[in-house]
């Protein structure tokens, strides 16, 4: 289980693509490739997934992005860990596709855009990722000899940093300043809550139809009202919870950071009043009732964390000026999704 999450969560970072333009034909995998192969296999857990099928998963006016065609670029990133996916069930195939398919087409607007915009890659920025890499792998024949026994090729890996530094080069004119902070924006997170710490009770909800997790809801419904009526909510956790990271330890999550949690149990566990009981949470793993143990803020001086949180608050800036540019990309192109 823990490889396909890191599978996952590698593949939603540095998916690729091979060709960009007006009008790319869909990617059609050819019969005895590991790609094809590994398709097949995933085709007895989902059938959509088969070769021969053709399964669009994200179209717009000028190219589809089909099954296949994530199907290699997971090959191609991950050589023969991709192998690893036979390993996933159906709802995690299915969360993996529909995701990966969208960031294949999104790398490819971007790229669009950046060529339109006659963006340019200097060859010593490409040097400078790949002597990197190099030195992260310990040396440039280490590097290479990694990727030869994981089949991952060379070429493919350059073409790869190329056209993320074009897109990297493009963001940078396209968004220029978008990234300015303030003092005051300084001065507000610093003020802010730093790390939660929180106990917790999870019903999950993963491939549960829609009757049945109505059944779970009214069963988390039962507990809080429990939780909110003083009963002890580390023992809650433990007869209740379905979360096997903290089930044992009463639901207890200690001094997590902004971004270390999904969305909602941040949310939660950063407003929900210290002491107090949320209301229900939902999640993409189910639904959560968080009891709120303390909140930390900042300990160091402003002075000694300024530049910190400069660089967290510009790239935060940055990831939202790049999520409107994308949405206008996607506006413009006729941007459909077709969910497994």
């Amino acid at each position: 289980m823990k490889k396909i999450i890191l599978l996952l969560a590698a593949a939603l970072i540095i998916l690729a693509l091979t060709a960009c333009g007006s009008k790319v034909e869909k990617v059609t995998l050819k019969a005895g490739t590991p790609a094809y192969l590994l398709a097949k296999d995933l085709a007895a857990v989902i059938p959509a997934l088969d070769p021969g099928k053709d399964t669009v998963l994200v179209k717009t006016r000028d190219f589809e992005v089909t099954a296949g065609e994530v199907v290699q670029v997971l090959q191609n990133n991950f050589g023969s860990r991709a192998s690893q996916l036979k390993q996933a069930d159906a709802a995690q195939l299915k969360e993996i596709f529909n995701r990966a398919a969208e960031q294949v087409a999104e790398r490819k607007l971007l790229l669009a855009a950046a060529v339109k915009a006659g963006t340019k890659v200097a060859p010593e920025e490409l040097t400078k990722v790949l002597e990197a890499q190099y030195a992260q792998a310990g040396g440039e024949q280490a590097f290479n000899e990694a990727l030869k026994a994981e089949g991952i090729s060379l070429d493919y890996v350059k073409n790869n940093i190329q056209e993320s530094l074009t897109i990297e080069n493009h963001l940078k004119t396209a968004l220029a300043g978008k990234d300015a902070v303030s003092e005051e924006e300084v001065a507000k997170v610093y003020g802010e809550d730093k790390t939660a710490s929180v106990r917790h009770i999870l019903l999950l909800t993963r491939e549960k139809t829609e009757d049945e997790k109505a059944e779970i809801r009214k069963k988390m419904e039962g507990i809080l009202a429990r939780a909110k009526a003083g009963e002890d909510f580390a023992g809650l956790a433990k007869e209740f919870s379905e979360d096997p990271g903290s089930k044992e330890k009463g639901g207890l999550y200690e001094n997590f950071g902004r971004g270390e949690m999904v969305k909602p149990f941040e949310d939660a566990s950063f407003s929900v009043p210290v002491g107090q009981v949320s209301d229900i949470v939902e999640t993409t793993y189910g639904y959560h009732i968080i009891k709120v143990e303390g909140r930390n803020k900042e300990s160091r001086p402003l002075d000694e964390v300024r530049s910190e949180i400069e660089s967290s608050l510009k790239d935060r800036k940055m990831r939202g000026a790049t999520d409107e540019y994308l949405k206008g990309l996607k506006e413009k192109s006729g941007f459909k999704t077709f969910n497994l």
